[in-house]
């Protein structure tokens, strides 16, 4: 059982990492069963169709990122220093970005184009990242304007992720991120009473 188990994370590891790189639907399943070195029939015996495939890719993308979450709500003291953890991710991830450009957003794009199913499933992530955001500037002291930020700070990494990609400019990314910051600070300075600074 232990070892079906681990074929089954094997196979959406590979396909989680395909989707990524390759797009979903230019992903065979030939495609994940060699990445993996595994049969095709013990393929099967996992997973009968692609869309199968994606569910599993999409669940383990939603607890990979509560964990990341989670992580930051630990190792960081303040608020302010969970959002700039956010805005950093395009830094930390630079390369990849660079390469693929966001996997949350070029997955749900892809979805979109091909009106599948699974596309709001999908979009579950950015709705995780949405409301830890926004619960981030409510613990700042921020009410009506939360969700704003929170919106404002997704569309930054989107924005900068999709021009990473096609630019490959580090230090645009470099810049961008220093400016978000910058904003971040404004809005701190210039709250009544901010209740975190860091």
């Amino acid at each position: 059982m232990a070892g079906s188990t681990g074929t089954r994370a094997q196979i959406v590891d590979a396909a989680n990492r395909l989707f990524y790189e390759q797009g979903f639907e230019h992903t065979s399943f030939a495609a994940i069963a060699e990445a993996v070195g595994i049969s095709r029939g013990n393929f099967y015996h996992h997973f009968k169709t692609k869309d199968e495939i994606l569910t599993a890719v999409i669940e383990a993308r939603l607890q990979s990122t509560r964990a990341m979450l989670a992580g930051w709500d630990r190792d960081e003291p303040g608020p302010a220093g969970r959002v700039r953890r956010f805005v950093e991710i395009v830094i930390t991830n630079r390369a990849d970005i660079q390469n693929y450009g966001c996997p949350v957003g070029t997955l749900t794009n892809e979805l979109a184009k091909l009106d599948h199913p699974s596309r709001p499933h999908a979009v579950a992530v950015f709705d995780l990242f949405r409301t830890w955001l926004r619960e981030q500037f409510e613990e700042l002291g921020f009410t009506v304007e939360a969700d704003d930020f929170a919106m404002h700070v997704l569309a930054f990494s989107q924005g900068v992720a999709t021009l990473s990609n096609a630019f490959h400019d580090g230090e645009f990314v470099q810049r961008e991120v220093d400016r978000l910051h910058d904003w971040l600070d404004d809005c701190l300075a210039n709250h009544p009473s901010p209740r975190f600074r860091h």
